[in-house]
């Protein structure tokens, strides 16, 4: 049975004095899916940038294998095995495709710096681009190098924020073809961020939707009926 890598309880985070995230509670298990869910502005972007040191959270518990995680940076989390793929993607332009995914490199001991062959294996498109500008690929092939980029740190916690957004029907299959042998394998828990509701309800293992800030519905797939999900991301 998979075991709890994350668990978030009473999370709270502010931007100044406005209130995002009230009290949300959140669970990650190794070899899952978390998907979290909910409509535009809800704070689901806002819950994995507390989740990844991106925005510090203002208060409740974190843990990842069962340490309590203080309010640390996004780096000191990416070297304890936290990996973040934002909305929008975030690559360097200006900079190849192997210079992009060198700089993963930075939250890893000198000694593991390599790009593992695995990468190309999950994204042949990488390794035929690897000396082109990152500026210079689709938005797909974006996507699937900011996602390469964070599986060289080697994460035990994946964060996709919004995966499939201006991405096409192709791209967006071998993207979830990707997260389902992530998965298999057993190493780590993923959290996905996703609008795209039947691309998430396939890949889901466990959900928890957001409204206004704070948990609407969660629970396993096998607890949470489809329609009533539908219903509930659909307000």
């Amino acid at each position: 049975m998979a075991g709890n890598l994350l668990e978030i309880e009473g999370l709270t985070l502010h931007y100044g004095g406005s209130e995002i995230l009230r009290g949300v509670d959140l669970v990650a298990r190794t070899g899952e899916v978390t998907c979290v869910m909910g409509t535009n502005g809800v704070g689901k972007t806002s819950l994995l940038k507390a989740v990844s040191g991106t925005h510090l959270r203002s208060g409740g518990h974190y843990r990842l294998s069962g340490q309590e995680i203080g309010k640390l940076s996004a780096h000191a989390l990416a070297q304890r095995g936290v990996a973040y793929v934002p909305q929008g993607r975030e690559i360097f332009p200006f900079l190849t495709v192997q210079e992009n995914l060198e700089t993963g490199f930075a939250c890893l001991p000198r000694a593991a710096r390599r790009v593992p062959a695995e990468i190309f294996e999950l994204f042949p498109i990488l390794k035929e681009f690897l000396h082109r500008r990152g500026g210079d690929l689709s938005g797909g092939q974006q996507q699937q190098l900011a996602i390469a980029r964070a599986l060289v740190t080697n994460p035990k916690l994946l964060l996709l924020d919004e995966p499939t957004e201006g991405i096409q029907p192709n791209i967006i299959k071998q993207i979830g073809n990707v997260i389902s042998t992530l998965r298999e394998r057993g190493e780590m828990a993923i959290v996905l961020v996703e609008q795209y509701f039947d691309f998430a309800f396939d890949l889901g293992d466990r959900f928890t939707v957001l409204e206004r800030g704070a948990v609407k519905l969660e629970g396993p797939k096998s607890g949470v009926e489809r329609a009533k999900l539908l219903a509930a991301v659909s307000v």
